[in-house]
């Protein structure tokens, strides 16, 4: 049985936005069975912090031009017709809940039901100054209000709840989603997993290797083991890849990066563990918006060819 593959959609700043239906298009063409989106809200200069948290660590320069997510997926949601649309990560506390929950009920339901709300809290200081509905410190619970926000808005009429930021007395909301829009979170912290297990539909990890990501999905289960959940945990494997034309030959290659072969042979690495689909994002290399198709169609061949 194959395993479903995802697309990272172009977004960072040697792409065009304009270009996003066509590789879009070209997408589903191919035969991805799901289209993808991220969220980075800024690019600080100088940061208040590093990436991902990481003292001294320096930010990406990509991230100085990263296309909004919601926009991103619009585009690609007018051209197709089949693949899924989704955000890796969408970070849910830089929105107001309830405006983000009519945003996505409204695509799912201008796409035919197709939307995949992937959620996470975020860890940028100056995102969180710029964007942040609450303090960066109160994440965790405002993330929390944005799911039952989610789950009330895309609910039966009339709509009513009472939170520290949504107050909404009884009112009819719509559009409605096709079907329950699933929530997956990223939940990469204990706390954030048990938010995880209790509220969300499922899991969107980032793959860190084969060997530590499979001890990871080990951990949820058990967790959800504890907690008493019964209802399976959606699963969707983010592999970000770091593109090169010929193979890395480094003794330092981290998964996902050099050729199209390497790439695929670290999916089959991680297809093994058994998620339900894998998202591959292939944005970090290609030059512009042709070869990344070219190099999305080549991953997408040789992984079916491999047996994936």
């Amino acid at each position: 049985m194959t395993t479903p593959l995802g697309l990272g959609l172009p977004q960072t700043r040697q792409y065009s936005v304009g270009e996003v239906p066509g590789v879009a298009r070209a997408a589903e063409r191919i035969g991805y069975q799901s289209l993808w989106s991220y969220e980075r809200a800024l690019f600080p200069e100088p940061a208040t912090q590093g990436m991902f948290g990481v003292p001294g660590l320096p930010w990406h320069d990509f991230y100085r031009s990263v296309a909004e997510p919601l926009v991103t997926l619009s585009l690609a949601a007018a051209v197709t017709e089949r693949v899924r649309l989704g955000t890796s990560v969408l970070v849910a506390p830089l929105h107001v809940p309830f405006q983000l929950a009519k945003s996505l009920a409204t695509l799912d339901a201008a796409s035919g039901g197709r939307v995949v709300a992937g959620f996470g809290s975020g860890w940028s200081l100056d995102e969180y100054a710029a964007a942040g509905v609450r303090p960066f410190e109160e994440r965790g619970r405002t993330l929390d209000e944005v799911i039952e926000v989610c789950r009330a808005v895309w609910g039966p009429d009339p709509v009513t709840y009472d939170g520290e930021i949504t107050r909404i007395a009884p009112a009819v909301v719509g559009p409605k989603p096709v079907r329950p829009i699933p929530i997956l979170l990223a939940a990469s912290t204990k706390q954030a997993q048990r938010r995880l297990v209790d509220h969300a539909d499922g899991w969107l990890p980032l793959a860190m290797g084969a060997e530590t990501t499979a001890a990871q999905w080990r951990e949820l289960r058990d967790l959800a083991a504890e907690r008493g959940r019964t209802r399976p945990i959606q699963t969707v494997l983010r592999a970000n890849a770091v593109y090169t034309p010929k193979p890395y030959e480094g003794q330092d290659r981290a998964p996902f990066q050099g050729d199209a072969d390497q790439i695929v042979e670290d999916l089959a690495a991680h297809a093994g563990i058994g998620f339900e689909e894998i998202l591959i994002d292939l944005q970090v290399g290609p030059r512009d918006a042709r070869e990344f198709t070219d190099v999305a169609a080549e991953v997408y061949e040789k992984a079916r060819a491999a047996g994936l």
